[in-house]
């Protein structure tokens, strides 16, 4: 018995030591000595049914308020009196509020900005007021600190809001402090958030002249000689300050580097955010929907750091999208396509609830070379944010001082009046229940705040259990200080119906600890003490951290004043750079981590900082569209395919244009068309003089026009040296089976005039994707393939492609559809995206590589003029493949492909294990073909583990199916239900089932003998659906590089648009490695929905045009002017000598991915000795290198 007992003992000791302990730990009340609970009563006339924003909750703000070098702390309550803690060491604070004078008044306290307003060196406070009635009772509160008792430590304050100016009651949110006009002092912008009785998520237009109650103000510091101390004045009207919102979060930022302040504001509800601009001169312009191409729709609480070490400023904001399905499920109501429609006829950006991180991608490129301002990717769902469910604060912020910024949020609700369900209830109980009865149906969300570790990827991970955060409050204002100055940074949280939370971190508590930092105090001059505003930058180890100093951050709160980096392993810092209001910089060098170090405004010390440069003048591409004559905006009729199958995961119909380059009217120059979406007919553009290109109309209109041109092949069909054209017909607008799904033939007369030729091809009325020729039976003639898409109105059956033999003969065209005895596997095989013919494996035949969705890249080989499908390693790996481009990508002489295809960065993330499905069936036997996608999420809060859910909510679901009311009569019911529970085994009996699994870009290696290795392109090309690809050695270096656009606008509305993509260039290293370019380096920006890209010989220089659907043409050249070498039609590869030893195989394609043909050539550059071209009767010529 001794001797268990002493071995459980060791056993103890042993686990004891070996458990981890969390990052944070929480400081009880009774420890830390606070007890501060911002508690709300609700009654019959104060309660969340009449006001909204009853539990918005409180701030919280940091200032060292008696000089002791101790953060304190200031708490602001709603129907409880303000809180001011003094820091007395070890996380002890003492609640000083009455002595010091700072309760509150009986306000309504919201957000509360600390300043030193009046540059004494005191510390004073800010509190923004709201709710109350009459006005008089919610004027703002400016508490001026009068200096500490001497002989007790506390200080005293007094409330002088009247006589600053600042007495403003305008029912506000918060306050920020910042230079708007760069004259030295610190302006106020007020955050105002006024409900006004208006239904706030109503299409109306937008007020845009300042005369709105929920308009925010900017406030001018104005010295006041008599007072000592500046009066505010309301420069709002002149300043541009006009447009309404909900405000609920501000931040103030230079974000375009023009050394100005701008200004970014989170409104909720429908109304826009703003980012308003500075214009230099005392005004501002709101310029959001240039810089963002979406935003989170009830925008809360917002944060702005760099979290990438990229030097650019990143934002992120929150919102109320829950990540369990249940949660999910009883918040979402009924989305419909007609918001859409909606927002862009009333002026509102495009907006989704859910949390949105802003990725910064730098300047864009203007037409003219010039350097705009910068563009941003929204990342949310592929950083792994966009779902932290009722979020009000996020703070950037490195815990772990490892050199990134985590991620903190803080969570919850006590009454959530989003609840599907009780909205139901209320609708039919309002006129006959009182208040009080109903609110006991009101759930709440009690929930862990949440904290993310950043990995330095543009991703984060959940680290919420693991560092201690997983206690459920309501939590609202959140701040960090190091409170204890132990080098790591602590938490404090305003809750809501409970005591404030306090979170020591203990990194440093461990001894061995292998992660440095350095703390940045900054002294400005006279009129700004605390250096609001100053930029600062480390240099170290090759790396680089940015950080703008602001203290108004996350949500009606202040940080404390002290900029805090993580180093990770780095104990010296090479240099730190202060970039001051003024634009002049300080320089410090050799500076040791693990201190706080100061740094004084020194004039004597200052250097002029460096102007940036205005035009991109080393870019690999610059944007000729404006000169190239190419004056083109792609539309089609908006058909709206969600009401036929409401549970689209994306549209159909909204693909386009298709772009096909080469020689159409024999003059030796590239020229190229562009097809049409219903109801516009195709059209050209031949190149002319100085690679100008002129509009030429090439088909005769013939009625009207009710398909998409799907594909366009340019390819001599009858053997008289010039390209005739083949146009695919698809979309699905029409009905399975319609004539109007039937392909055309042109036949060119050598002089780009082209003539229908109905009697080329049998009629086949399938809508289709692409069309692709190639000599597949090696007869001396191009053959074609016709890629099928979908049958309208039945998604996503599969349906039959086709393979069409050239049997033309003495100068007359036909086309004969030779799939059931060459290709049967073409029979229903899928929803083919795009094609390309390409010699897979080295035999001399052109194989057949198919793109689709819900399905594997699939090889059909060629076997001497048959194809069979064979079964390779990509089998297990399907996904919505979009497209296929072809190259060498590892100069081994044999063929790899680069495939487009949906990315990461969306809400459905399927992988191996947890793969999203789709299982389609007329299950209400109604006549339509119901598909329902699935996808893994947690089940609900108190049961994490993942399972398969519907993705559609309840609204739409009924929509497709009404008969299913019956057995989900309420939220709740469908809530609950997991794909097992959704339909009957008897309904299940005969469904489609398709599942898919990896939705990465990828390249796809050739390995030979038909064996291939899927590889995942960088990060950055899993932003958005891929769609147009080229591939070349674009900078001469002998290795292929990547050319991607993509996008996807036409996604559910419940889904939202998929628009991070802005074009993109991948550095190839011929090792399958591939490097980001930014937009500068690359000189590409194609931010739309971007469907097409080809590539052609512009005037003797490399060229590249991408097609945006309802956007316009974009022309790109390169400055680099390689010769090119001709090509014949007969010719089917090249063999490239690099002068490194390498050979690099490339081949001819009739078609180069999703809707795009790229003219035929060999570029030649200087890693280039020679090449070898083969034609298809395998004869071959070397042309050397001069």
């Amino acid at each position: 018995m001794k001797y268990s007992l002493i071995a459980v003992l060791v056993a103890f000791v042993i686990i004891s030591c070996n458990q981890k302990h969390p990052l944070f730990k929480n400081i009880s009340p009774e420890k830390s000595g606070i007890h501060f609970n911002n508690l709300i009563k609700e009654n019959d006339t104060l309660n969340v049914l009449r006001y909204e924003y009853l539990y918005n909750g409180g701030g919280v703000g940091i200032g060292d308020f008696n000089n002791d070098s101790l953060p304190d702390i200031y708490f602001t309550g709603n129907l409880v009196p303000n809180k001011l803690y003094l820091n007395k060491g070890n996380m002890q604070f003492e609640d000083v509020t009455d002595k010091a004078g700072v309760n509150g008044m009986g306000r309504w306290s919201k957000g509360v900005s600390i300043i030193d307003i009046n540059n004494d060196g005191l510390m004073d406070i800010y509190v923004s007021a709201a709710v109350l009635l009459p006005i008089e009772d919610r004027k703002n509160l400016l508490y001026i600190n009068q200096g500490a008792d001497k002989t007790t430590g506390i200080p005293t304050f007094k409330e002088e809001a009247e006589e600053y100016g600042l007495a403003d009651n305008s029912s506000t949110q918060m306050t920020a402090f910042f230079d708007y006009d760069n004259d030295g002092d610190l302006d106020a912008y007020i955050l105002v958030n006024e409900l006004d009785g208006t239904y706030p998520n109503e299409f109306r237009p937008i007020h845009t002249d300042g005369s709105w109650p929920n308009t925010d103000k900017l406030l001018r510091n104005d010295w006041n000689d008599s007072l000592k101390h500046p009066v505010f004045t309301d420069v709002s009207k002149q300043a541009g300050i006009l447009i309404e919102g909900y405000g609920l979060g501000v931040n103030i930022v230079d974000i375009n580097n023009d050394g100005w302040k701008d200004i970014y504001v989170s409104n909720d509800y429908l109304s826009n955010n703003h980012l308003y601009i500075n214009n230099k001169n005392g005004t501002f312009t709101d310029e959001c929907a240039d810089y963002f191409k979406h935003t989170s729709k009830n925008a809360m609480g917002n944060d702005i750091a760099d979290i990438n070490n990229d030097g650019l400023a990143d934002l992120i904001e929150l919102d109320m999208s829950p990540r369990d399905n249940y949660r999910q499920k009883m918040m979402l109501n009924d989305i419909t396509y007609q918001t859409y429609q909606n927002s862009a006829q009333y002026g509102y950006m495009h907006q989704y609830v859910r949390n949105t991180l802003q990725l910064n991608r730098g300047p864009k490129i203007m037409d003219n070379d010039s350097i705009g301002h910068p563009v941003f990717s929204e990342v949310g769902y592929y950083a792994g944010v966009a779902q932290t469910d009722w979020s009000w604060a996020p703070l950037l912020v490195d815990v772990d001082n490892d050199g990134y910024r985590d991620l903190m949020i803080s969570n919850g609700l006590p009454n959530d009046m989003s609840d599907m369900d009780f909205v139901a209830y209320r609708n039919n109980a309002m006129a006959r229940t009182p208040a009080m009865e109903m609110l006991k149906q009101l759930p709440s969300v009690k929930i862990p705040n949440n904290i993310f570790h950043n990995n330095g990827d543009i991703t984060f991970t959940d680290k919420t259990k693991e560092w201690g955060w997983d206690n459920p409050t309501f939590s609202a204002g959140m701040a960090y200080a190091d409170f204890d100055r132990d080098g790591d940074l602590d938490v404090v949280i305003n809750n809501t119906n409970m005591e404030a939370s306090l979170l020591e971190n203990t990194l440093n508590d461990n001894k061995d600890k292998k992660s440095n930092y350095l703390r940045i105090q900054l002294q400005g001059d006279t009129l700004n003490r605390n250096g609001l505003g100053a930029i600062i930058k480390l240099f170290y180890q090759n790396k680089q951290q940015v950080y703008e100093y602001t203290p108004y951050r996350g949500y009606m709160s202040t940080i404390e004043n002290v900029a805090h980096f993580g180093t990770g392993d780095a104990s010296t810092i090479d240099s730190v750079v202060v970039v001051w209001l003024n634009a002049k910089k300080q320089v410090v060098k050799n500076v040791l981590c693990n201190q706080t170090i100061t740094v004084k405004y020194e004039r004597n010390s200052l250097t002029e900082t460096n102007p940036v440069n205005p035009l991109a003048t080393n870019s690999w591409f610059t944007d000729f569209t404006r000169q190239s004559g190419i004056d083109y905006i792609f539309r089609e009729y908006d058909f709206i395919d969600f009401n036929i199958q409401r549970l689209l995961p994306h549209k159909l119909s909204q693909y386009g244009p298709v772009l096909a380059a080469g020689d159409i009217n024999g003059d030796g120059k590239d020229d190229v068309v562009v097809g049409g979406g219903s109801p516009y007919y195709a059209t050209a553009f031949l190149q002319g003089d100085a690679g100008r290109f002129l509009p030429k109309k090439i088909i005769d209109s013939v009625g009207e026009k009710y398909q998409d041109d799907a594909g366009i092949c340019l390819f001599d069909a009858d053997g008289d040296n010039d390209l005739d054209m083949y146009i695919a017909s698809g979309g699905c607008e029409n009905e399975p089976g319609s004539k109007d799904y039937a392909d055309h033939f042109y036949i060119n007369d050598g002089k780009g005039n082209f003539k229908e030729d109905g009697a080329a091809l049998t009629p086949n009325y399938t809508a289709k994707s692409c069309v692709k020729a190639a000599d597949y039976d090696h007869d001396g003639d191009l053959d074609l393939f016709v890629g099928g898409r979908v049958l309208p109105g039945s998604y996503p059956k599969p349906v039959s492609s086709f393979i069409l033999r050239n049997d033309s003969k003495n100068g007359i065209i036909r086309f004969t559809d030779v799939t059931k005895e060459i290709a049967p596997a073409l029979t229903d095989i899928g929803l083919i995206s795009d094609a390309a013919w390409s010699d897979a494996d080295n035999d001399g035949w052109p194989d057949l590589i198919l793109a689709g969705e819900w399905m594997p890249v699939t090889i059909l080989k060629n076997q001497q003029g048959k194809f069979s499908p064979v079964t390779t390693s990509l089998k297990t790996d399907t996904g919505w493949w979009n497209s296929i481009a072809v190259a060498d990508i590892d100069n081994d002489g044999d063929m790899d492909y680069v495939v487009g295809n949906y990315g990461t960065n969306g809400f459905i993330q399927p992988s191996e294990k947890y793969p999203a499905k789709v299982i389609a069936k007329d299950f209400d036997n109604n006549g339509s073909f119901d598909a329902v996608f699935s996808t893994w999420l947690p089940a609900s809060l108190s049961n994490p583990e993942l399972n398969e859910f519907p993705v559609a909510g309840r609204d739409d679901f009924i929509k497709e199916m009404t008969a299913m009311k019956e057995r989900f009569p309420n939220y709740a019911s469908y809530a609950k239900a997991d794909m097992k529970n959704i339909f009957t085994e008897a309904q299940m009996k005969d469904a489609l089932q398709l599942s898919v699994n990896n939705f990465h870009t990828c390249w796809i290696e050739n390995k030979g003998n038909i064996q291939f290795e899927i590889h995942p392109l960088p990060a950055e090309a899993q932003l958005a659906p891929v769609y147009g690809i080229q591939v070349n050695d674009f900078d001469g270096d002998g290795d292929i590089d990547i050319a991607l656009v993509g996008n996807e606008f036409s996604m559910a509305p419940y889904i939202g648009r998929y628009d991070a993509f802005n074009g993109l260039i991948l550095k190839g290293d011929g090792k399958g490695n591939f490097s980001p370019l930014s937009i500068v380096e690359s000189g590409v920006y194609v931010p739309g929905n971007a469907k097409s890209l080809v590539q052609l010989n512009n005037n003797g220089g490399l060229c590249m045009i991408a097609g945006q659907n309802g956007g316009r043409i974009k022309v790109l050249s390169s400055g680099n002017n390689y010769q090119f070498i001709p090509v014949e039609k007969d010719d089917i590869a090249v063999i490239i000598h690099l002068k490194n030893g390498q050979n690099r195989k490339e081949e001819f394609s009739y078609g180069s991915s999703f809707l795009s043909q790229s003219s035929r050539f060999v570029l030649l550059n200087p890693a280039i000795a020679s090449v070898e071209i083969t034609n298809n009767k395998n004869q071959k010529r070397t042309i050397k290198t001069q």
